[in-house]
């Protein structure tokens, strides 16, 4: 996924900017042995209605890098000069890095979406899996998290927390609930978004519904006692639904089935999103139904192309455009704001060598704007710095701010459309189906996409992977290293592109095992993008 701006001029507008590490432009050089601050820019990422004129600020005697793309600076990325604004006119991730003599800092990363102004009936932020357990461990990271909320809806009508706001697992953790309350409000007083509606679903480590009652603000959970109920945001409805109960709840689902054919049924509301949220996906919908269940709730939303579905509980990242699935009516997953997940059957490059992954320290949220004639969903990192999930060996996904990538994209915006004059012509128009998924495959545009280098333990070997280009994302390498003399093999292994973090790291080195010994050694990468689209592959010869 790339994101290219054109080049048109634009005045700026500050809105809140996200905690990140800014240099003072007046302050003294570096010293020669210190690396220098991160820059900083003069239009703080965020949401803006006009394009915007950008430039770095940073300690004299140092030179700014830049991108577009989402990779890392490099000594050979774009000059930034000072009398020369960058000009974004469209959705962009900016990322900067201060270079002064052999020393660089660390890569700060800046999101900004770009709108006309034309003004939504409704902006409702979409958020799950939040999983708070303790004040220490949640306070300031929701403080930079209603920051970053504030930097693109400085007001949002309404919050939807879809589930899994503490981590029951049986174990009598519901008075939590009380503490996500706690926090919540008191952002919510300190943004000012004094009007907002906080709207949350039951998901299944929730401990009860009697837990989430007694934690929440009334209005907060507005059930009648089933753990689903019906609300309205600037006038677009709002469905909340039970997925702990819904399969089996003859009550619940003939409620749902009534009301979305009582707001479908009028001619004027035939093209006006029917808003649902759920914690489970159901069967056959985002990310190829990994995780999901409630078939049910998909046989009863399949009557009505006007419903928008979300649903967290998976983790799974919203990089991947497997995230929104259309057929009888649109999915879509909204990420996670604890952790997030990948697929399954993966390895990733960590600091001691190649690791089974599918965890990431990362948080991601939804912004979603209802307009009169489409709903537009942009996906955005509350934080995506490069952490691995294990510390000294202790899984964590506690990372504290600041983070040097909150409020950046990650992935274009979808558009919702409801077009035609009947449902099955809606449903005929709909664009992220099955039938259209994307069929372009990645491509390496380094010209020399494998090299060997020093590995990471002295007189180790590692093969360096200049990480391809995609139109989406690249999703993983099929990676293989034989031995030239024998054919066995000394790594076969799919290594994840690491995708989720901002910046995208610009290589990955995969280490050969201490364990094969010295002799000439074949090597053979393909680059496949979330679709199983692959390029050609690259390959090497080299001694060990």
């Amino acid at each position: 996924m790339r994101f290219t701006p054109l080049v048109i001029a634009a005045t700026s507008v500050a809105l809140v900017s996200p905690i990140v590490a800014h240099a003072d432009s007046n302050s003294a050089a570096p010293a020669a042995s210190a690396a220098p601050a991160a820059p900083g820019v003069s239009v703080p990422g965020g949401r803006y209605e006009h394009p915007v004129a950008l430039t770095f600020r940073t300690e004299p005697g140092t030179t700014v890098r830049y991108t577009l793309d989402g990779t890392t600076p490099t000594r050979h990325s774009r000059v930034h000069s000072p009398g020369r604004p960058l000009r974004i006119t469209e959705d962009t991730n900016v990322t900067a890095v201060a270079f002064h003599g052999d020393r660089a800092s660390t890569p700060v990363s800046y999101g900004y979406l770009v709108r006309t102004r034309e003004k939504p009936v409704a902006r409702l932020v979409v958020m799950s899996d939040v999983h708070v357990g303790s004040h220490e461990s949640s306070d300031r990271k929701y403080e930079s998290f209603f920051d970053t909320i504030g930097s693109i809806f400085p007001r949002p009508d309404a919050i939807l927390s879809n589930g899994d706001m503490i981590n029951d697992n049986g174990d009598g953790r519901g008075p939590d609930h009380r503490i996500v309350s706690e926090i919540f409000r008191a952002n919510l007083a300190r943004k000012g978004m004094t009007d907002t509606q906080l709207l949350i679903s039951n998901g299944n480590h929730d401990a009860s519904l009697t837990a989430i009652r007694d934690g929440y603000p009334a209005s907060w959970f507005p059930d009648s006692g089933g753990g689903y109920y019906e609300s309205t945001v600037n006038g677009i409805h709002l469905l909340t639904v039970n997925t702990e109960t819904y399969n089996s709840s003859t009550a619940q689902r003939t409620w749902l089935k009534n009301r979305l054919t009582e707001l479908t049924s009028d001619p004027a509301r035939a093209h006006t999103p029917v808003l649902v949220q759920g914690h489970r996906p159901t069967t056959g919908t985002t990310m190829d139904g990994q995780q999901a269940s409630n078939p049910r709730l998909a046989e009863d939303l399949g009557a009505f192309p006007q419903a928008i579905l979300f649903s967290g509980h998976s983790h799974l990242n919203l990089n991947d455009d497997r995230s929104i699935h259309q057929r009888d009516f649109t999915s879509v997953n909204d990420g996670s704001m604890s952790y997030v997940e990948v697929d399954h059957g993966y390895q990733a490059v960590t600091e001691t060598g190649l690791a089974n992954r599918f965890e990431t320290p990362t948080a991601q949220a939804l912004f979603v704007e209802v307009y009169k004639d489409r709903t537009e969903i942009a996906r955005v990192n509350m934080a995506a710095d490069k952490h691995d999930i294990y510390t000294d060996g202790k899984w964590s996904a506690s990372w504290q701010p600041p983070y040097a990538s909150a409020g950046t994209l990650s992935g274009a915006t979808w558009t919702v459309r409801l077009k035609g004059s009947t449902d099955q012509e809606i449903k005929d128009n709909f664009r992220y189906t099955a039938a259209r998924r994307n069929t372009v495959a990645p491509r390496f545009t380094s010209r020399t996409p494998l090299t060997v280098v020093p590995g990471a333990t002295e007189g180790s070997t590692a093969l360096r992977i200049a990480q391809a280009e995609d139109d989406q994302m690249v999703h993983h390498y099929d990676v293989a290293v034989t031995d030239a003399a024998t054919g066995a093999a000394v790594v076969s292994s799919k290594v994840l592109a690491d995708y989720t973090f901002m910046p995208r790291p610009n290589t990955l080195d995969i280490p050969v095992p201490d364990a094969a010994p010295a002799g000439r050694y074949a090597a053979r990468v393909v680059a496949v993008d979330a679709y199983g689209n692959a390029s050609p592959a690259v390959t090497l010869a080299f001694d060990k």
